[in-house]
């Protein structure tokens, strides 16, 4: 896979390049508690790199999602949307957020590869 990270905890997979998907961390997950709310993009919308797509609520607060890609929303996760657990549970993967077509695949480019995302997070 081709996982890279914003500075505002979210995840990218780019490795499918017609649907790239989003999701927020695990240390985001693990700061915010249990998630017990997800409000998910509008499919077709289209934002810009650092956007507010969606909020993501716990039993400590509710934080803002943004979008760490300049692109249209193709697909939400409905499980998610049913279960906002899976943020929790398996964040890198079944608790993805959204999928997005990306209008500038470079900016994938400009995020931290996992190795600088730790050493951010220890910061």
């Amino acid at each position: 896979m081709s996982i890279k990270f914003s500075q505002d905890h979210e995840w990218v997979d780019s490795s499918n390049p017609a649907a790239t998907s989003v999701g927020i961390t695990a240390h985001a997950q693990d700061a915010l508690g249990d998630v017990v709310f997800v409000d998910l993009p509008e499919v077709g919308k289209t934002y810009a790199a650092g956007d507010v797509a969606g909020v993501v609520e716990s039993v400590k607060a509710a934080s803002d999602v943004y979008m760490p890609v300049s692109g249209e929303v193709v697909e939400v996760n409905e499980a998610l949307r049913a279960d906002p657990s899976l943020a929790n549970s398996d964040p890198m993967g079944a608790g993805w957020f959204f999928k997005v077509k990306l209008s500038n695949a470079a900016e994938v480019d400009a995020l931290m590869t996992e190795a600088a995302y730790n050493d951010f997070t220890k910061a």
